[in-house]
């Protein structure tokens, strides 16, 4: 069974011994917390275990911690373990930042580890962690708040990147927003730069961009960095 939402999709397969492994696709953005709602209220009764293979998801904002708030409080609500791993790239990053356990951040909710601070009664571990960290989260949800704003001009320069370097959507996804540090250039305006330049005869990017974007194929695919998009 497969429940599709937006760029997320989520597969779910249950076993006999009463497991059920979740495998969300594509992207944690808003709208993935009902999604994953309505996955684990179609599970069949017997499931004493949940757990979400997450290798698949290559984007997350901070719609990705309401995620995993619906999965602790389904495991509390129905008294079955759960569990979130495989994280990598950005999501991982995500989980970094928020100071929450990179190979399992529903552990600390399994293993009953008393947070610091305050929050409200009955809220789930994860929120506790999300709240305390939500200053050091700040300037990261900023700038993914802008990426999802400029999503299509940054799908396109993914894109373009893909064919020219033959990288996966993540590594594009990283040549970009290097590209953009490196450059001191806002991630929109890197990947309008990209897009443009892979038309015909469009511009190459400006010197300062086009040098970042070369330096972070090569760091980041491996290849030749004297391509179409960076020549």
């Amino acid at each position: 069974m497969t429940t599709p939402v937006d760029t997320l999709t989520i597969d779910v397969q249950t076993h006999a011994d009463g497991r059920a492994r979740l495998a969300p696709q594509g992207e944690l953005v808003r709208g993935c917390a009902d999604a994953l709602a309505g996955a684990l209220a179609e599970l069949p009764p017997g499931v004493r275990r949940v757990d979400l293979d997450m290798a698949g998801v290559t984007f997350m904002d901070t719609a990705g911690l309401e995620f995993l708030d619906t999965l602790d409080e389904h495991g509390r609500r129905h008294l079955v373990q759960v569990s979130a791993t495989g994280w990598t790239g950005q999501p991982l990053r995500i989980l970094e930042l928020a100071g929450l356990d990179t190979t399992d951040p529903l552990r600390p909710a399994r293993e009953g580890r008393k947070p610091t601070g305050s929050a409200p009664r009955g809220g789930s571990a994860v929120a506790v962690e999300r709240t305390e960290r939500l200053s050091q989260l700040q300037q990261e949800v900023d700038q993914l708040r802008t990426a999802i704003v400029s999503r299509p001009v940054i799908d396109q320069a993914r894109g373009v990147l893909m064919a020219a370097h033959g990288c996966t959507p993540q590594q594009a996804w990283d040549i970009l927003r290097e590209a953009s540090q490196r450059s001191n250039t806002k991630l929109r305006t890197v990947a309008a730069a990209v897009t443009a330049g892979a038309q015909p005869g469009g511009p190459a990017p400006p010197e300062e961009i086009r040098l970042a974007l070369r330096t972070a194929v090569a760091r980041t695919a491996g290849g030749p960095a004297a391509r179409a998009t960076t020549r």
